[in-house]
């Protein structure tokens, strides 16, 4: 009884199997279509805009509009749960950020090739604009020495900041009001991939380049030389300082640079080594301002050659509203460097951003954080700031000093203002070359060896970018560089592209699992059917050919060798295409180029998994007619499976 029970309740499993077969099949053809470009559009714009009541429901309107303005400012929705506690630490932090904050700020200004007091602009509005609107809790806001030098040698370009500095500010002001405007339609329009056409490896060369340019930048400040090229390469700047070299210069700008440099290097040292000690090197830079400028002032070195600052004008940011020329005759060289300051910018904000909430525990939304640097930089164009980002200097110090929240850049902005009312005039004696001094202290961060000895070992393709991308801003220019980068990246894609990795499968031995014969030499074949794998997300006009023909040798040279041998013939042909995402005419005209053959040679061809938009376009083009309904599957067993049983094989047996 027991014995026929177990043959009957095995014949009913098997009756199941065989019966539910062609219904999964048939799931590939009867799925629905996919959804259009503009819904999934609306798709995206509701599921960020639109809440959803407690029961499923359409939220009522007035929760619409709350929502909707939190999405736009965060401080609506963490400030209800701010207290007092946080408060205190975020203004240690502010004020632990804003004493490293302004000499940065002046040393940047200079290396932007704007006045001082531009600098520290930008140090006020942006990070008001920030604090509101952004989503990181321990970012810096302000300007960053990669933007500034950007700024300095692609307008320099257009107009001698020397010789018309009026016209250079007018253009500085543009191109941030174009950089906010970018960034402000990248998060609108949820267009954050563009950032991403800048990889890791571009980054890490760029950097290490730009750091490089900027320290030789800083030759100037440093010797105190009054004659030096607007060039960036490498080459251009060697032969200015042996040129200057020949001229008189005061080694008192050589010594009061070292000496500070040693100093703010060794603050940071013991602040790495110590953590408790973290805000020593965060206030070197401040002390080594006061003490240079009291120096100078007490010894009158000015008067012996040593470069200082002169007259710095104070007060409150001046509009600058009508000095943005939307429509001047350069408008259309400012948005060509616009957009590459708003994704240099966007990327490095959001870099710093991630790496910090990681370690807090809380998730960036990245479109928030385009919107808010984008608002900021249009706000800071019209009140005298050139384009602002997250600093990893300055936030690694706010994370450091314990800050809780974006207050901490509105402590820091406050401090700014005060210094910009109160104590402007107490820099007219600050040596440039404590200015130098400060942005050389900053460029080790940028270069990460260490890093790119990692790229090399995992990827030799990535370093080859990482290189391209270094050589080009060291000996080229920082938009050469960048347009090697991207070109190396491009390179990369389509190399991918054009080969893409096409597999023969074979089946895990007691599984009905099948992977790579190759990867996996124990997976053996199945006797009369050739599986065979397509690796591309994409089959379309750049590898179609490519598949195509190497299906099609694959399938002559099984026929040959099993009549030259005497073995059984392969009678079918499964492609596995459930890594075909999507695909065009020329990915649709080759699969028929495929089938017509295989008809030719009298083989059976079965296609398992195609993906949601292929199968659409397989239907829609008649592909699926051509090759039959009944050899369509979902997955690469049952084509197996149905190809056997269509031939008389043996099931599934290696």
């Amino acid at each position: 009884m027991e014995a026929s029970a177990a043959v009957e309740s095995s014949a009913t499993v098997s009756a199941f199997e065989v019966s539910r077969r062609p219904d999964t099949a048939k799931l590939v053809l009867n799925s629905p279509g996919p959804l259009s470009l503009r819904e999934e559009l609306a798709a995206v714009v509701g599921k960020a805009f639109r809440p959803r009541a407690s029961g499923g429901g359409r939220a009522p309107r007035c929760a619409w509009v709350l929502t909707a303005l939190q999405c736009v400012f965060p401080v609506l929705q963490w400030g209800r749960s701010y207290n007092l506690k946080s408060f205190r630490s975020d203004i240690m932090a502010g004020l632990t950020l804003a004493s490293l904050g302004i000499p940065q700020s002046i040393g940047y200004a200079n290396l932007a090739k704007l006045d001082p007091q531009y600098g520290l602009y930008t140090s006020v509005v942006p990070p008001l604009i920030y604090a509101v609107m952004g989503t990181s809790r321990e970012i810096a806001i302000g300007p960053v020495a990669v933007v500034s030098l950007l700024l300095s040698s692609m307008i320099q370009n257009i107009v001698d900041p020397a010789a018309d500095p009026a016209t250079y500010r007018s253009l500085v002001f543009t191109v941030t009001f174009l950089a906010g405007v970018f960034q402000v339609s990248f998060g609108l329009f949820r267009l954050g991939f563009l950032v991403d056409f800048l990889s890791h490896a571009a980054i890490v060369g760029f950097m290490a380049g730009a750091a490089i340019v900027i320290g030789l930048q800083q030759l100037k400040g440093l010797l105190g030389l009054s004659h030096f090229t607007n060039s960036t390469d490498i080459v251009s700047v060697i032969k200015a300082v042996c040129s200057a070299l020949h001229d008189p210069w005061h080694p008192g700008n050589f010594f009061i640079g070292c000496s500070f440099l040693i100093f703010i290097l060794a603050t940071r040292f013991i602040g790495r080594r110590y953590k408790k000690l973290f805000w020593l090197s965060a206030i070197a830079p401040l002390i080594s301002v006061i003490l240079s400028t009291t120096v100078v002032y007490a010894t009158r070195a000015d008067k012996h050659g040593v470069k200082i600052i002169q007259k710095v004008h104070a007060g409150v940011n001046p509009s600058s509203v009508k000095q943005i020329q939307l429509n001047g005759p350069h408008t259309a060289e400012c948005a060509k460097i616009a957009i590459v300051c708003a994704v240099i910018a966007l990327t490095e904000a959001i870099a710093v951003g991630r790496s910090f909430a990681s370690i807090r525990g809380y998730k960036l939304d990245g479109n928030k954080e385009m919107l808010a640097m984008g608002f900021s930089n249009v706000a800071g164009s019209q009140s005298s700031c050139y384009v602002a980002t997250g600093s990893f200097s300055r936030t690694a110090v706010n994370f450091s000093a314990g800050a809780r929240s974006t207050m901490s850049n509105i402590i820091m902005s406050i401090t700014v203002f005060i210094t910009l009312e109160l104590f402007m005039k107490f820099l007219y004696y600050t040596p440039m070359a404590v200015l130098a001094s400060i942005i050389l202290s900053a460029l080790p961060g940028l270069i990460d060896i260490k890093e790119a000895c990692n790229i090399w070992k995992v990827d030799k393709m990535d370093f080859l970018t990482c290189l391209g991308a270094f050589v080009g801003v060291l000996f080229g220019s920082v938009e050469i560089g960048l347009a090697v980068a991207i070109a190396i990246s491009f390179a990369k894609i389509i190399i991918h592209s054009l080969r893409p990795q096409v597999e023969i499968l074979g089946r895990l031995q007691g599984t009905n699992i099948f992977c790579s014969i190759r990867q996996y030499p124990v997976a053996c074949r199945t006797p009369t059917v050739l599986t065979i794998r397509i690796d591309t997300s994409f089959m379309c006009f750049i590898n179609a050919t490519f598949i195509k023909e190497r299906i099609i040798n694959w399938v002559r040279e099984e026929v040959e060798a099993s009549d030259g041998k005497g073995k059984e013939r392969i009678q079918a042909v499964v492609l596995d295409m459930s890594s075909v995402v999507n695909t065009d005419t020329s990915g649709l005209t080759a699969l028929e180029d495929i089938h017509k053959e295989l008809v030719s040679l009298g083989i059976q061809m079965a296609i398992a998994g195609p993906g949601w938009n292929a199968v659409q376009k397989m239907k829609v083009s008649r592909v699926v007619d051509r090759v039959g309904e009944d050899w369509i599957f979902l997955t690469v067993g049952e084509a197996v499976e149905a190809c056997l049983s269509a031939h008389k094989g043996t099931a599934l047996e290696c």
